[in-house]
Parts: structure tokens; sequence; C-alpha cells
């Protein structure tokens, strides 16, 4: 705890619920995760004792696996629940999955949904700390506090900074997380993707720009976050092809050159290199996302420790 912030006992469902101060005490701690995890023996007993269920109901390779190595980091028992291999399949109910997850006494449930608001339901409904790993459309919290901290890695300041987001806006979760938190951090935001994937209305608020071409997005972009593309939204017609979605809106050299030269790129992954981002960009110096992955584990060791114990060591 820092100057009077603390974490200790609340959940984490969105970034909307975070004071700014409480998302730079996260990237403070995450930044002496980060320490631990350059350790060669990593584990510490910062979490000794406390048990910790990851409830997944949507497939998952980072997350999941980044929280489990987080808890395991800081020495808590984690159990990984598929809802593919429990009760859930035998119609349990949402409400009576956690109820009973939470009769087991555990300290803490990690928690995907497919449906906006699960995460906010189950913290209402259980005792445990809820935090929120991805539900529907509407949040990815972790997701975009690792991005804020591979930014402030780089940049020092966040403060003035112009990040653009590129892609299907509407249907992204990592998108929503990371417009509340970099506007709660001063970074100015900006807009750009198929029209049918691009919700005008956040253009009304403030420091949140939304553009009909990529190009204007681009323009002396200190950070460029491109999206994933979900080839669901394609079969739905929302855009036309892969094709003419990378001929349109790929990150490629060329529009590469509109940002500042030493614009950071980011991506939630996984990625459709050729698509939404051309391989050699993807692997290039200004790419940060195999950071990110690194990043991940630190902000959610991070989560763990200051929402279960204040963050004492």
């Amino acid at each position: 705890m820092a100057n009077g912030v603390s974490l200790k006992g609340e959940d984490i469902t969105a970034l909307e619920y975070l004071s700014k101060e409480q998302i730079e005490l996260v990237l403070q701690e995450a930044a002496e995760m980060k320490k631990i995890m350059q350790r060669d023996i990593k584990k510490v007993p910062a979490l000794r004792g406390k048990a910790i269920v990851n409830l997944f109901y949507e497939p998952s390779t980072r997350t999941r696996t980044s929280f489990e190595i987080a808890g395991k980091y800081l020495g808590a028992d984690m159990i990984n629940i598929n809802s593919g291999a429990s009760s859930i399949v035998k119609g349990e109910s949402l409400r009576d999955t956690i109820l009973t997850i939470e009769d087991m006494k555990v300290d803490a449930i990690v928690m995907r949904h497919k449906a906006e608001g699960a995460a906010e339901y189950a913290a209402k409904i259980a005792t445990p700390v809820v935090i929120n790993a991805g539900d529907g459309a509407h949040a990815h919290p972790s997701q975009g506090l690792l991005n804020l901290l591979t930014i402030k890695e780089h940049k020092k300041e966040l403060a003035g900074l112009k990040c653009a987001i590129i892609g299907d806006i509407l249907h992204s979760r990592v998108a929503r997380s990371d417009i509340m938190g970099m506007r709660k951090m001063g970074i100015e935001v900006h807009l750009a993707g198929p029209q049918t994937l691009l919700p005008r209305f956040l253009g009304q608020e403030k420091g949140i720009f939304v553009h009909d071409n990529v190009e204007d997005a681009l323009k002396n972009a200190d950070v460029i976050n491109v999206l994933r593309i979900q080839l669901e939204r394609q079969k739905a017609g929302l855009f036309p092809s892969t094709r003419e979605y990378s001929r349109l809106f790929g990150l490629n050299d060329k529009r590469l050159a509109m940002a500042k030269k030493d614009a950071l790129i980011l991506h939630p992954g996984p990625m459709n290199k050729g698509w939404e981002i051309t391989q050699k960009i993807a692997y290039g110096n200004q790419a940060m996302i195999q950071e990110q992955v690194t990043n991940g584990v630190a902000v959610r060791m991070a989560l763990l420790v200051l929402t279960l114990t204040g963050g004492n060591r």
C-alpha cells in the first residue's frame, strides 16, 4: 500500500472501476514482480497458503497460463477448471458453479466467460476476490494493464502520448480496457477500422478520436495497438475478406512510417500474420509482442498480491 492507495479485497472486473492511483500502484508492483521473474529461483512465499481457481469458460493460452504461473511464482495453490471437463457440461448454472467454488474456501477466482457482465455478477454473489480474465466484448483488465506497463517501460511517462488502436473496436474487450486505462493515464487514443466495426459514439468522449481511414489514426503515433482479426466477423459480412482487410487496415511498412520512428507496436495475440500485421513488423525491433507476454505474468502477479495481501511481499 502506498499513500493510502490499496486494492486489498477488491474485485478487478474492469479498469473503469480503478482510479489512476490504483493503476499506478499495479504498475509499480508489477515492476517489482518482474524482478522476481528474472531470478534463478522465482518462487516467493507471498501467497503461501492461498488457493486460487482459474475458471475459464472459453479457450485461452496466454491469459490462463500466465495467471497460473503468476500464482505459482507467488507460492499459491492454483486450480484450473476447464468448462469442458466439469459439471458445467451437465448444465450447472454459473451461479451454482461460483457458489460451489466459494464453498471450497478459495481465496480468489480468476474467471473468463463469453457473457458480458459475468465477472461482475460473480463478484456480487461470491466472497472470494474475483478477477476478470475477459468477459465477452466487455473488458479484459489485466491485458489493459500489461499494455500500460509495456508502454511505461519504454516511454517512461504515459501522459501526453498518442496511441492508435486499429481493427475491430466494436467487439474487442482488449480495445475497451485499453481505451479506459489509457484515458485515465492521460494517453490520447485514436481509433480506426472497418466502419461496421467502429463505434463512433466513442468519439464524443474527451481524448478519443475516431477516424475513417487508418492513416489518420497512425500519424505521429507513439504506440500502435493492432487488434486480432476475428474471422467470425468476416463470415458475418462485417468486412469483405481478409485480403481486403489487409489492404485497407493492415499494418505494413508504408503505414508504420506514418507513426513516430520509435513507435511501439502492441498486439494481444494470437496474431494473424499477413492479415492485420505483416510478419516483418511482427518480428521487428519495434514490436513489443513477446515482451507483452512477460509483462502479462508480472501484472497478474501484482494483481494477485495486491488484492489478496495488499502488497506485502
